[in-house]
């Protein structure tokens, strides 16, 4: 049986990783290393209490100590952990570094010293910067436009280094805007969904215009699953993993409130954020000609399921929203000027 070290894997994609891999895959464990920050929540692994073949361990992915001794345990390693909000870093840099690059690193250490078969880097489209005319493909420049896209663009070099320096064997994916079930709320399809069912404003950054490729989190999972599992020969590559589903945030807005059947007067359009990139898309010809991958999801689906799940399971966005003072902290500091 293989072990998996999955950091993060009590946040959104995270998660949804996990229970995609033991649902997929009887003859894997999942040691699963979460610091239990705002964003990870227990209560998205409530399912698999009792579950031998998954085993949580809370913790910061910067204790060297604790990463050396859970990785001696493991045969391949999936690194989600990392500060992940583009307007949480703007206000606050600092912690963005740590994790997402001094974390990073303590992770590549320990596999190194311990010999680890695979080490699968979840990166972002974030690094880009913006796409310009054409996708983004993986031999583009890296001209990250927010604090969080440049800690995720110092740790994508970073694991790539450990590769060729050390021949750690590394593969990066760099993953356009997920959807689904347990985001948290701060992002834009939760906090869309979960205004609209409550009446409260639907605060669209600027003309709305700004366009991002969008993918069903169960296609990026079934992605990196087929990155983990890649041969070696493709060590120390990065693949895309997107969709080719490219819409405005305007257009996100309308299907939600479309679906809901609530009114566009909710829609409030409010100071753009500093630095905000016009266009996420990427080119996915890579991992389609290298490993045969592709998304199956049909938007339209997966939306009305993403959506639905939020209507469905309203006391779980309702204890971070209205319980949790981390999350009204934010919310109330960020949007109180706009």
């Amino acid at each position: 049986m293989e072990t998996i070290l999955v950091t993060g894997g009590a946040g959104f994609i995270g998660s949804n990783f996990v229970h995609f891999m033991l649902k997929k895959h009887d003859d894997i464990k999942i040691i699963n290393l979460d610091k239990l920050t705002y964003a990870g929540n227990l209560e998205n692994l409530e399912d698999l209490k009792g579950d031998a073949r998954h085993e949580f361990v809370k913790g910061d992915i910067c204790d060297r100590a604790l990463v050396s001794e859970l990785m001696a345990k493991c045969d391949a390693v999936v690194h989600f952990a990392a500060e992940t909000h583009v307007d949480r870093s703007i206000v606050s840099a600092g912690e963005f570094i740590q994790t997402d690059v001094l974390g990073t690193q303590a992770l590549l250490e320990a596999a190194r010293e311990r010999g680890v078969r695979r080490f699968v880097h979840i990166s972002t489209d974030e690094v880009y910067g913006d796409a310009g005319d054409e996708p983004s493909k993986e031999s583009d420049a890296l001209m990250p436009r927010s604090p969080y896209a440049a800690s995720k663009t110092g740790a994508d070099r970073l694991a790539f280094s450990y590769f060729t320096t050390y021949g750690l064997p590394v593969i990066i994916t760099r993953g356009v805007n997920n959807y689904g079930p347990f985001q948290y709320p701060e992002k834009l399809i939760p906090l869309f969904v979960t205004n609209a069912i409550d009446d409260k404003p639907l605060p669209v950054y600027g003309s709305g215009r700004n366009t991002r490729d969008w993918i069903f989190v169960d296609d990026h999972c079934d992605g990196i699953d087929t990155v983990l599992r890649a041969d070696d020969k493709y060590n120390g590559e990065c693949f895309n993993i997107g969709a080719s589903q490219e819409l405005s945030v305007l257009q996100i807005t309308d299907i939600i409130l479309e679906y809901l059947n609530k009114s566009h007067a909710l829609i409030k359009h409010v100071e753009d954020r500093l630095g905000h990139v016009k266009r996420h898309a990427v080119r996915t010809d890579k991992i389609a000609g290298a490993l045969g991958w592709k998304a199956k999801s049909s938007f339209e689906e997966a939306m009305e399921k993403t959506i639905r799940w939020y209507v469905e399971n309203e006391g779980w966005w309702r204890r971070i929203k209205e319980k949790q003072e981390e999350y009204k902290k934010f919310m109330d500091e960020y949007y109180k000027n706009r």
